[in-house]
């Protein structure tokens, strides 16, 4: 499949692949999308752009998305099921391929209970294994979910997330064959601190040959602090933050913790490269883009292919 996608490329090349993040801003300031999209650029080889996240309103992906291109990024727009019914979500998907727009990340969203609009109906249509499924169809067969036939199909290069940690774990490794049977191309995964867990969930995706069907970005958050790896741990539904991260954090002066969280990004990173089935890596660097460069930096990413 052939989308235009400088992601794709760099994947299919067989290049470790990088990317990143940015989260749009709560206002209609496209300065800030610049902003932020300028630590970005020439560190990764694509930015997720991510649609009202922990369900809270801001300026809408695909817009952000269009200033990202502008700035000479390559975006990853997100879309949820929470916001849109399935008319809604194929008029903005071929709205955003004719901009300009090449992946795409099809995702449930975060319940609205968690934001700032807790009385709002979750729309939910579809759920995102169907979002998946419908994007395929899109792209593969000319055809709209409900039948209609288009003659200029959206091409997008298909990603979907997973969470490795989430119980029953035994289930992660198939609700994975899941999401590749419905039609992704790439997978990129919640944030990583347990990395034994990883390891095993890895290793099962290796043994049932899934990692040979889809490509896998493991997802990487440094962590700025104790406080931060705290609230992660008890606050945060699906994360898994061992002891020992919390100890090491602990261990050195206040002032050091940000560094030694990027430290230990960095060492997690040098391991992906280098583990059997994970074919890039997802860096999430919660507003803190500005930190990108020197993570890029000192974790040996640069410089991107050009493909």
């Amino acid at each position: 499949m052939k989308s235009g996608s400088n992601l794709e490329k760099v994947l299919a090349a067989g290049h470790f692949a990088f990317t990143g993040e940015l989260g749009p801003p709560r206002g209609t300031d496209a300065d800030e999308v610049r902003k932020k999209a300028s630590y970005l650029k020439g560190m990764v080889d694509s930015v997720n752009i991510t649609d009202n996240q922990t369900a809270v309103v801001r300026m809408s992906s695909w817009a952000a998305s269009i200033i990202a291109i502008q700035e000479g990024l390559e975006p990853n727009y997100q879309m949820v099921c929470r916001d849109r019914n399935r008319l809604a979500m194929q008029s903005d998907i071929l709205g955003a391929y004719a901009l300009g727009i090449r992946n795409m990340l099809c995702l449930s969203g975060d319940h609205q209970k968690f934001g700032d609009h807790p009385q709002s109906k979750g729309v939910f249509d579809i759920d995102s294994m169907q979002l998946i499924g419908m994007v395929k169809r899109m792209r593969d067969d000319a055809k709209m979910l409900g039948g209609t036939e288009m003659e200029h199909p959206p091409k997008m290069f298909i990603g979907a997330a997973s969470n490795p940690f989430a119980d029953p774990f035994e289930w992660r490794v198939h609700r994975l064959a899941k999401k590749i049977k419905a039609g992704v191309d790439f997978i990129q995964t919640q944030c990583i601190y347990n990395m034994d867990k990883f390891r095993k969930f890895i290793k099962m995706a290796n043994d049932m040959g899934l990692t040979e069907k889809v490509y896998i970005l493991a997802g990487v958050t440094p962590m700025k602090g104790v406080g931060m790896a705290k609230y992660m741990k008890n606050n945060v539904p699906g994360m898994d933050v061992p002891d020992e991260l919390i100890k090491r954090l602990q261990g050195v002066d206040k002032k050091m913790q940000a560094d030694e969280g990027i430290k230990i990004a960095c060492e997690q990173i040098e391991e992906f490269k280098e583990m059997k089935g994970v074919a890039g890596v997802h860096l999430m660097a919660i507003e803190w883009e500005h930190k990108v460069p020197e993570i890029a930096e000192r974790a040996k990413m640069l410089p991107r292919p050009v493909v």
